[in-house]
């Protein structure tokens, strides 16, 4: 399993009327941990196009315990689960400054050709840089 944690400060403009992160922004705070995970192991979304690859989210589900406030310093933790066939899933656990659990959630990606928009496998490249950690692909 690869995991990674990343920081995010809750910018103002994230927040709604009642000063809490609006839902709609952890879509975007998933988006930034999962490729700050794979930029970990020298993966960028920018290589991953290049390679002729989009990877647009097929599912995402968000369970919100507690809210998160502008300026709080989230930390995101991340685990890539699996790589199967031309999905790839992560799950996310966020937590505020005190180390409270205040968002869960998990995204399955899809693998996809630039060109066609149809299904593909993922780069060679990407799977390599996977496996060097040490996970284990299906």
């Amino acid at each position: 399993m690869l995991i990674h944690n990343c920081e995010l400060r809750v910018l103002y403009a994230d927040t709604d009327q009642m000063g809490y992160v609006h839902h709609s922004k952890y879509a975007v705070y998933y988006e930034k941990a999962r490729w700050e995970l794979l930029r970990s192991i020298g993966i960028s979304y920018k290589i991953v196009e290049e390679s002729n690859i989009m990877l647009p989210v097929v599912e995402l589900t968000s369970k919100f315990i507690k809210p998160a406030f502008y300026d709080e310093l989230l930390r995101i933790h991340t685990e890539l689960i699996f790589i199967k066939g031309a999905l790839i899933k992560f799950i996310y656990y966020i937590y505020n400054e005190k180390d409270e659990l205040i968002n869960e959630a998990e995204t399955v990606l899809a693998f996809i050709n630039k060109n066609n928009r149809k299904p593909c496998r993922p780069s060679s490249m990407l799977i390599e840089a996977i496996k060097e950690k040490g996970f284990v692909i299906s």
